[in-house]
């Protein structure tokens, strides 16, 4: 295992002393973070106030998870214990939202409106994209503290002044103390636009936790087994849940390069979407994407192996792009989908953007297309420090990349 600098994540002396004790008490006997599924589900049951079972989806999701978790992650025991405090917590947002919706059943009969899906692998562009286009007010995205503390739903009153969100802030800054670098790699605000994977999270079906823990039998049932038309249907009624304290757009801007494996169902749910997918070198996506992982895992378990990390997604990127290109040929959709090549969007980000306005007939106010602008001065490439890796620290070379992804290079080479 490369205990390399460009990999780990730096952590504070307060971690390292979590960390220590946990070691020592589990050495006596003793293991207070230890995870156990029944018990997660009755306290998220019990402080949600929740009479009802749990669907058999949602319970084997929660099962799996944590058995993935405690077979295959090794976490330390700050690992098993933010595990342990976010699932608790996950599954309690999830259940107040349900008592809402099932107390309110005229939720789940407002409309959602040609719903935009920003897709593609990861470092691709696609957080950026995100992020600007949601100045632009005719867009409504989830935001983290939305998905992390969903209830109760936030009226435009509330929306930028809230228990919840106040909560969320505090613990981020928390997280930033105990890791000091974490932003460097990853930009996390509370009141930042959240990917579907926070969304999907709540339904237990999410990419999600693969980012924390390295959890392959989870991941197995997650790839081919979990229903993933379910996890969309819950997807649309949670927007629905969140538009109904007030605060709307003309459209919701969503973001999950995960959604390359869920086209069918994307369009089953929403049949007027409109898919942005952003292209890039695998060279440069999967090392980049290992790079992320293995940081962040290395923070939750002290034998994350970065060559093991760097294999297992070259092989999930390739599969994912491979199902998407067979669904999108079978779907055609076409004129819901545009494509965007990173190159073009590095050189010129407002200028990609007001391409896409004009594919979908969307109108673009000059008092947006300035706030596009000064996002990007506010956040220039590298704001909290440079991204550094390289192929070999992942067991990754470039001729491996190039003919495990073959098909998506031969998809490439037909973009404009």
């Amino acid at each position: 295992m490369s205990n390399s600098n460009d990999i780990n994540i730096q952590r504070s002396t307060t971690l390292n002393r979590i960390n220590g004790i946990g070691r020592t008490l589990k050495a006596i006997g003793l293991d207070p973070f230890k995870l156990n599924a029944e018990k997660i589900i009755r306290k998220a049951k019990r402080k949600a106030g929740y009479k009802g079972e749990l669907s058999p989806e949602l319970t084997e999701g929660v099962h799996r998870l944590v058995e993935s978790v405690k077979s295959d992650a090794n976490p330390n025991p700050f690992g098993a214990l933010a595990a342990r405090i976010l699932y608790q917590k996950t599954l309690t947002g999830r259940l107040q939202v349900e008592q809402v919706l099932a107390q309110n059943p005229a939720i789940e009969k407002t409309e959602i409106k040609e719903p935009i899906f920003i897709i593609g692998m990861p470092r691709t562009g696609t957080t950026i994209l995100h992020a600007m286009m949601h100045e632009d007010p005719n867009h409504r995205s989830p935001l983290s503290w939305e998905c992390l503390l969903p209830y109760p739903v936030s009226t435009p009153d509330t929306f930028e002044d809230n228990p919840q969100l106040k909560q969320i802030r505090k613990e981020f800054e928390q997280l930033f103390k105990l890791v000091p670098d974490f932003k460097k790699k990853h930009h996390m605000e509370a009141d930042s636009p959240q990917e579907c994977i926070g969304i999907n999270a709540l339904d237990f079906n999410s990419f999600q936790p693969s980012a924390t823990l390295y959890i392959p039998s989870y991941m197995e049932w997650f790839d081919h087994s979990a229903d993933r038309l379910k996890t969309m249907r819950f997807h649309k009624r949670f927007l629905q849940y969140l538009q109904s304290g007030g605060v709307m757009g003309k459209r919701w801007l969503l973001k999950s390069p995960v959604h390359l494996m869920r086209l069918p169902e994307i369009f089953e749910v929403y049949p007027d979407a409109k898919i942005i997918m952003t292209h890039r070198s695998p060279e440069k996506v999967v090392p980049s994407a290992a790079s992320l992982i293995t940081s962040v895992r290395s923070l939750y378990s002290d034998t994350e192996d970065p060559i093991r990390t760097g294999k297992e997604q070259e092989n999930t990127w390739s599969m994912y792009f491979e199902r998407f290109l067979e669904d999108r040929k079978r779907l055609n959709k076409e004129d819901q989908i545009i494509d965007l090549k990173f190159e073009d969007f590095v050189q010129d980000q407002v200028g990609t953007i007001e391409r896409v306005y004009e594919h979908f007939g969307w109108e673009l106010e000059k008092d947006t297309i300035q706030k596009f602008q000064r996002f990007l001065d506010a956040n220039p490439k590298d704001k909290h420090g440079a991204h550094i890796y390289s192929l070999e620290t992942f067991g990754l070379t470039e001729t491996g990349i190039r003919e495990k992804f073959h098909q998506y290079h031969d998809f490439l080479s037909t973009l404009k």
